[in-house]
């Protein structure tokens, strides 16, 4: 049985996420962002790790970015919202005020249709809760390639270009992005 690390950043949406993982036939230890150690997330022997959304930016996501830093090329990792933001700051780039905050609303990504994104629609539509965004720094997409964004290029999806991580700006688990579910499927075919 595969085993699925979900790093808590003190958000709501996390148990939703962990609802998606659910009855796929994993082991998932939920533990919140400043109850852990390296060395403690080391000894689970991780198959997947999952870096939640949660309020702040970076700075304030605990052991995230260091869980993130520690597994690079080990486990398949995947961070949404807060996470995502967090994998952009291992690699070097920078997390600024989004031009509009998108709580609660709705747009379309525009992908490119391998890793996370292989079998969705073009453009399909996604959830977005958030006020910060993403912005590369000069040496990140050196590792990271976007990998989605939206109609207005801000930066919805990254991927390492040579270990298995990936993150998302939206938010899968919600409603509002029905095809969610496949981006959960697509993560899990990495680790199997």
């Amino acid at each position: 049985m595969s085993r699925l690390l979900v790093i808590d950043n003190y958000d709501s949406f996390t148990w939703n996420l962990v609802q998606m993982f659910m009855g796929r036939g994993l082991s998932i230890e939920v533990h919140r962002n400043d109850r852990l150690s390296v060395s403690e997330a080391f000894d689970m022997s991780p198959d997947l790790i999952l870096v939640s959304p949660g309020p702040g930016d970076p700075g304030d996501a605990g052991i995230s970015m260091e869980i993130i830093r520690r597994f690079a090329d080990k486990v398949p990792l995947l961070g949404v919202c807060l996470g995502m933001q967090c994998l952009n700051e291992v690699f070097g780039g920078e997390t600024v005020r989004a031009g509009l905050p998108m709580h609660g609303k709705t747009s379309d990504i525009y992908h490119d249709n391998r890793g996370l994104f292989a079998g969705l629609p073009l453009p399909f539509p996604a959830a977005r809760y958030h006020s910060l965004a993403v912005r590369p720094g000069a040496g990140t997409l050196e590792a990271l390639t976007v990998s989605a964004r939206t109609k207005d290029q801000v930066i919805m999806g990254l991927s390492h270009r040579e270990y298995p991580l990936h993150g998302v700006q939206f938010h899968p688990e919600s409603f509002l992005t029905p095809q969610g579910f496949i981006i959960i499927d697509n993560f899990l075919r990495m680790g199997a």
